[in-house]
């Protein structure tokens, strides 16, 4: 029996940052990044502006089973590219850039928003391990 879906408190997308945690594809230790992000239902958005190149990305396609922070909540989570062009995808972007940018509807996207590698994460439970050490650079906070 899998796990039911967490309940994920739509207010979390206010929160400024997401911390997503993925397991170096050579080194096979915990790689933590601070990312902007979109929290659309239980999937959580991000567009990585170095496209596939990116750490963070080449990371999560190689073992998709990652760890998110928002606030004080943790979850397990599974990764995916989005599917270019499709609504969810173009959903994603305007949403970030909205986020971020201050983009509004009737006006184009930023070439970060329109160009960026856009990659999912559907959130699939709570995650109640111990978490991951902080990366060096965050000074301790949770």
């Amino acid at each position: 029996m899998s796990d039911p879906q967490p309940d994920v408190d739509a207010a979390l997308d206010d929160q400024p940052y997401a911390w997503l945690t993925t397991l170096g594809r050579r080194s096979r230790q915990p790689r933590t990044v601070e990312l902007w992000f979109h929290l659309a239902g239980p999937t959580l958005w991000f567009l990585a502006g170095d496209g596939d190149r990116a750490n963070w990305v080449r990371n999560a396609l190689t073992e998709p089973q990652v760890r998110v922070r928002l606030g004080a909540r943790r979850f397990r989570g599974l990764a995916r590219a989005s599917s270019p062009g499709s609504d969810d995808d173009q959903a994603a972007r305007e949403a970030l850039a909205g986020k971020y940018q201050g983009w509004t509807e009737g006006r184009p996207l930023s070439a970060w928003a329109r160009n960026s590698f856009c990659m999912a994460v559907d959130l699939v439970s709570e995650d109640t391990d111990p978490p991951p050490p902080d990366p060096p650079w965050s000074f301790g906070e949770r």
